[in-house]
C-alpha cells in the first residue's frame, strides 16, 4: 500500500466521526478494496482505487451522505474485481450497505444506449434498480468522478461517455434537486461534445466577469442602502448561468452569447417576518418599487407568482431591469418562505422549471428521497422499498424495450413488431425456455421464439396485459376471421349452384336466424370449419323451399299469447325516465349529440319516430326550446343506468408523431375498457385532425379518458363532439 493510497483514505475517514467509522466498517471495507483491486491501474497509471476512494470523497465531501455510502462505493468497487459473497456482506456490514452495492452493481452492468428514443426508459431503469436510495445519488458522483477525469481515457470513449451523462445522468440530478452536480456534470459533457463553443463560452464569462462582478456592486449598492433605510432584512444573492445552460439557451432562441439576457441574476430574499402571506405580497411589490425607482423595468418580462402563485405553488416576483450601458439585469424578489419553498419544498426548481413528469411511482419515489437528502446525511431507517408500474426487458442486442407490471413473453413479441408477436411460440429467458404466457421481471434477457405455421388464437387474448398486443391479435383474428369467412361462403355458393338455388340475402338471413347464429360471417366460418354440415343446410333449404318452415313459424306465431301492452325498451336499455306522468313511453338517443348517463337531457317529440332524448348542450337544443317548446318534455336519467355502454365522438387534433394511433389506443383501452368503435384521422396543414368514436359507461368515464387523451405529447386538442 502506498502513502498515497493511505492519504487519500485518511482525507475520507476524516470527514467521518471515530464512531461513524467503526458502525459502517469503512476501514475493513476500504482493506477490502484494497485487496480486490490490487495491481489495478486507471488509464493515466494511478492505482484503481484512486477512483473508489475519490467517488467515495464526492458522496461524503459535496453530497453530504455518511460513512454507510462512503463503505459501499469501496466494496462495490471491490465486488466487481472479486465478487464478494452475499451471506458475508449482509453479515459483515449490514442489511443497508449490502443492499447498496447490491443496486450499484446490477447497474454497472448495464450497457447504456445513449439515443434520445431509450434515454427515458435507461434513466427509470436505473432508478428502478436503485432499492436503496443513496445507490444512484453514488451512482451519480461515479459519473462525475469519470467526468472529471475524462482526459484520462481514449479519445474513442469520450463522445460517448459524455452522450450517456447528458442523455441519462444530468437528468436524474436535475431531478433529484443535486443542482451543482448537475451542472457540473453538463458543463463536462458539453467540453466533449462541442469543444469549441464550451472554450468560448468559458472565455467571455472570464473577460466579463470583472465587468460583471463591477455591475452587480454598482447595482446592489443603492438598493442596499434604501432597503435598510426601511427596515428591511434580507439577503442578496448573485449566480452566473454554468455555459451548458448558456449554450443550451443560445442554441434554443438562435442568439450569441451577448444575446443571452440572463447570464447572471440577482435574488433578493427579503428576511423581515411578517404575519400574512398578504404582508408577504406587499413587501415584495414595496421592494420591487424600490428598484424600479432607480431602474427602468422592462414590463414585457414581469412576471407575478406573489399575488398568484404558480400551480405548482412556487412564488416569487421576476423583474427585469436595464441599467448602465443598457445591459438587463434579471432580479428575483421573495420572502425567505417562498425561497425555502422554491428550494425545497413542492415548487423545488427542477419542477418549476417545467421538467416533464410522468406522475407515476418513479416520480413521487425520486421525490422522497430528495426530500430525505435534504433533511438527513443518513438513511439508516429508511424504508427503500420502490414498486415501479413498468418492467425493463432487454432484447439479445441489448435494446431496452418498458412494459408495463404484469406483460408477458407475448407481450414483448408484439412491442417489438406485430409480425413477431403472431408467430411467437415461446422464448428463452436468461438462457432458459419459457412458454408465450410467462410473465417476465426487470432485467430479464428475452430471445423471442417463432413457428412459420403459429397464428394467434382467441385465448392469446388473455396472454397479453398491454393495448398494443391486445388490438394486434384482435385484428389478426379479425383477418384470419376474414379468410376462413370467404372460403365458406365460397363453397356454399357452389353447393347453391349445385342444388339450382341462388346465394340471396334472404336465404342467408333465413339461415343466421334458424341456425341461431350471429351474424352471416360466423354461418360462413362455422361451414368452413364444417362445424355445421351441407347436409343439413340443404335440408332447411328444401323445407323453406316447399314453404314448410314459413308454415311451422306461423304456427308457432299463433300459438304465443298477444303482448298485453305495446312494444317498450326492454328493462335492460330503460334508463331514461321521459316524465315521471307518463310510462311506456318508447324513446330514442339523438344522434347529433349522443346523449351519455349523467348529461342534463331533455325529450323532443318527434313526427311518427316517438320521443327523441338531447342534451341541454346540443347544438340543436336551443332551436327545439325556442321553435317548438311545447314538443319539449321533462327527462331524467334513473338513478342507476343499466345500459352497457353509449357512444360518444371525440374530436381530436394532433402533431403526426410515430405511434399516435397506438398511444390514443392505449388510452382508450385503460381508460374506456377498449370499447373503441372506430378511429379516423387524416392529415391537414401537418396536422392530423380526425374523429375517435367509442363506448363509455357514463359521462364521469367520458371525462376521464378526455383528461388522460389530452395528456397524450402529440393530442393538441380533444373535444367531444356535439357540445
Amino acid at each position: 500500500m502506498t502513502q498515497s493510497i493511505a492519504q487519500k483514505y485518511a482525507t475520507l475517514s476524516a470527514l467521518f466521526s471515530p464512531q461513524e467509522v467503526e458502525k459502517w466498517g469503512l476501514h475493513s471495507a476500504f482493506e477490502r478494496a484494497v485487496c480486490a483491486l490490487e495491481g489495478r491501474v486507471r488509464e493515466n497509471g494511478d492505482p484503481f482505487i484512486f477512483h473508489a476512494l475519490d467517488v467515495a470523497q464526492i458522496v461524503a465531501a459535496e453530497v453530504g451522505l455518511g460513512a454507510q455510502a462512503a463503505a459501499a462505493v469501496l466494496l462495490h468497487e471491490a465486488d466487481r474485481a472479486q465478487p464478494l459473497d452475499d451471506a458475508d456482506l449482509h453479515a459483515s456490514f449490514g442489511k443497508e450497505v449490502a443492499s447498496v452495492v447490491t443496486s450499484l452493481n446490477k447497474i454497472s452492468r448495464l450497457d447504456l444506449k445513449t439515443t434520445a428514443l431509450q434515454a427515458e426508459a435507461f434513466r427509470k431503469l436505473i432508478v428502478s434498480y436503485s432499492a436503496n436510495p443513496q445507490a444512484i445519488v453514488i451512482k451519480l458522483a461515479d459519473r462525475l468522478e469519470v467526468m472529471r477525469s475524462l482526459s484520462f481515457f481514449p479519445k474513442s470513449k469520450h463522445a460517448k461517455k459524455a452522450a450517456e451523462t447528458l442523455l441519462l445522468f444530468a437528468p436524474l440530478a436535475h431531478k433529484l434537486g443535486l443542482y451543482k452536480l448537475k451542472s457540473e456534470l453538463e458543463d463536462l459533457s458539453l467540453r466533449y461534445t462541442d469543444p469549441a463553443a464550451y472554450r468560448d463560452i468559458n472565455t467571455k464569462l472570464k473577460l466579463s466577469e470583472k465587468t460583471r462582478s463591477q455591475l452587480v456592486e454598482d447595482f446592489i449598492a443603492p438598493i442596499r442602502n434604501e432597503l435598510q433605510e426601511k427596515g428591511y432584512r434580507f439577503e442578496l444573492k448573485y449566480r452566473t448561468k454554468s455555459a451548458y445552460s448558456i449554450w443550451a439557451k443560445m442554441q434554443k432562441q438562435g442568439v450569441p452569447f451577448e444575446g443571452v439576457y440572463d447570464v447572471f441574476a440577482i435574488r433578493i430574499i427579503l428576511d423581515t417576518p411578517l404575519e400574512s402571506r398578504k404582508d408577504e405580497a406587499a413587501a415584495c411589490w414595496d421592494i420591487y418599487s424600490t428598484v424600479t425607482s432607480r431602474y427602468e423595468p422592462d414590463l414585457r418580462r414581469l412576471r407575478d407568482w406573489v399575488t398568484k402563485p404558480k400551480d405548482n405553488g412556487y412564488e416569487s416576483l421576476h423583474a427585469t431591469v436595464r441599467v448602465a450601458d443598457k445591459q438587463d439585469v434579471e432580479v428575483q424578489i421573495r420572502t425567505r418562505r417562498m425561497d425555502d419553498n422554491a428550494e425545497h419544498g413542492m415548487a423545488a426548481h427542477w419542477r418549476y422549471k417545467g421538467v416533464q413528469q410522468d406522475h407515476d411511482s418513479t416520480e413521487g419515489w425520486l421525490a422522497n428521497m430528495r426530500s430525505l437528502l435534504e433533511t438527513a446525511g443518513s438513511m439508516e431507517d429508511y424504508d427503500a422499498t420502490f414498486t415501479p408500474n413498468e418492467v425493463f426487458v432487454f432484447t439479445p442486442t441489448g435494446d431496452l424495450r418498458q412494459l408495463k407490471i404484469g406483460a408477458t413473453v407475448l407481450d414483448f413479441a408484439f412491442d417489438i413488431h406485430s409480425n413477431l408477436g403472431c408467430r411467437c411460440t415461446g422464448a428463452i429467458r436468461n438462457g432458459k425456455h419459457i412458454s408465450i404466457r410467462e410473465t417476465l421481471q426487470t432485467g430479464d434477457v428475452v430471445d423471442v421464439l417463432t413457428g412459420k405455421n403459429q397464428t394467434p388464437t382467441p385465448d392469446w387474448l388473455e396472454y397479453v396485459t398491454t393495448a398494443k398486443a391486445k388490438n394486434k391479435i384482435r385484428q389478426k383474428l379479425r383477418e384470419d376471421e376474414a379468410k376462413v369467412a370467404a372460403i365458406g361462403r365460397e363453397a356454399l355458393e357452389r353447393k347453391l349452384k349445385n342444388w339450382k338455388l341462388n346465394l340471396q340475402l334472404d336465404v342467408v338471413t333465413m339461415l343466421v336466424k334458424h341456425f341461431k347464429i350471429k351474424t352471416a360471417t360466423e354461418l360462413y366460418v362455422k361451414l368452413a370449419l364444417e362445424e355445421l354440415d351441407f347436409a343439413l343446410v340443404h335440408d332447411v333449404l328444401q323445407k323453406y323451399a316447399a314453404g314448410e318452415l314459413q308454415a311451422a313459424e306461423r304456427e308457432a306465431a299463433a300459438k304465443r299469447p298477444e303482448p298485453a301492452t305495446p312494444a317498450q325498451p326492454s328493462a335492460s336499455s330503460d334508463y331514461i325516465v321521459i316524465d315521471e306522468k307518463l310510462s311506456g313511453v318508447d324513446y330514442k338517443l339523438g344522434k347529433c349529440c349522443n346523449p351519455i348517463y349523467g348529461d342534463d337531457v331533455f325529450g323532443f317529440v318527434t313526427v311518427g319516430s316517438g320521443v327523441t332524448v338531447h342534451r341541454t348542450s346540443c347544438p340543436n337544443a336551443e332551436r327545439l326550446l325556442n321553435r317548438y317548446d311545447y314538443r319539449v318534455i321533462p327527462a331524467k336519467w334513473r338513478k342507476q343506468a343499466d345500459a352497457d355502454s353509449f357512444q360518444a365522438v371525440i374530436k381530436i387534433s394532433a402533431s403526426n408523431g410515430i405511434g399516435l394511433q397506438q398511444k390514443l389506443g392505449e388510452v382508450v383501452d385503460t381508460y374506456a375498457a377498449g370499447a373503441i368503435r372506430s378511429m379516423q384521422l387524416s392529415q391537414n396543414r401537418g396536422m392530423l385532425e380526425g374523429q375517435l368514436r367509442v363506448f363509455v359507461k357514463n359521462l364521469k368515464q367520458l371525462d376521464t379518458l378526455l383528461y388522460h387523451l389530452r395528456n397524450v405529447k402529440e393530442v393538441h386538442k380533444a373535444v367531444r363532439m356535439g357540445s
